[in-house]
């Protein structure tokens, strides 16, 4: 059987559960295991080792004296996925009308 093609090998990826979301919390700079965990609504210390393993093999983060930070390669990711956060802004103002809190389309508020 074929290699799959990068792009479906790197969607993989990033669809897994809080491979996105560690990214997007590694923006602005490095954070420490704890900080992560908390960040990403405390999610469970085995699957965020699992996924900081899977990211940094993938190259898109590494550990250093700060915690994790991204890559010279996850921080071009990051760039070309910047218009989510637009986006999203906008489609949270269509959705809920400007006010937080309330349901989106996965019916979690």
């Amino acid at each position: 059987m074929a290699d799959p093609p990068p792009t479906t090998e790197l969607l993989d990826l990033l669809g897994r559960r809080w491979a996105l979301r560690i990214l997007w919390e590694l923006r602005e700079a490095p954070r420490p295991f704890g900080d992560l965990q908390e960040r990403c609504d405390g999610m469970s210390t085995s699957v965020l080792t699992q996924r900081l393993a899977e990211l940094r093999d993938a190259g898109l983060i590494e550990p250093g004296d700060g915690g994790y930070a991204l890559t010279d390669v996850g921080g071009r990711l990051l760039q070309r996925l910047s218009f989510f956060d637009e986006w999203a802004r906008e489609w949270a103002r269509q959705w809920t009308g400007g006010t937080r809190g309330r349901s989106g389309p996965s019916g979690r508020g």
